[in-house]
C-alpha cells in the first residue's frame, strides 16, 4: 500500500466470519500477550476466522483472525490476508 494511502476511507476488504488464508508468516513482535518475542503466532497457509475488525494508525484495517488449531487471535493487515470463502 503507498504510504499515501488511507484503507480505511475504503470498506474492509473481508468481514467478520469470513474464512481467510495466511499469506505470511507470522511472529510475535512483542504485543502478543503470553508468548515469547519471536514465537510463532500462525503459519503461511494457516486458516482461520475473522472475528473482529479494527485499525491500526488510523490508516489500514486491522483483522483479529482467529486460528483454531493454535486457539490463537492475532491481528492481521489485508495483504497478509487472502479470502478462502465468504461468511454464509
Amino acid at each position: 500500500m503507498p504510504s499515501d494511502e488511507v484503507e480505511l476511507e475504503e470498506a474492509p476488504e473481508f468481514e467478520i466470519g469470513d474464512k481467510v488464508r495466511l499469506r505470511k508468516l507470522i511472529k510475535n513482535d512483542g504485543t502478543f500477550p503470553g508468548q515469547e518475542v519471536g514465537v510463532v503466532l500462525a503459519k503461511k497457509g494457516d486458516t482461520g476466522y475473522v472475528v473482529s475488525i479494527g485499525s491500526y494508525l488510523q490508516r489500514s484495517y486491522i483483522y483479529a483472525v482467529h486460528f483454531l488449531p493454535s486457539g490463537f487471535i492475532v491481528g492481521c493487515l489485508k495483504k497478509e490476508l487472502e479470502l478462502v470463502e465468504e461468511a454464509p
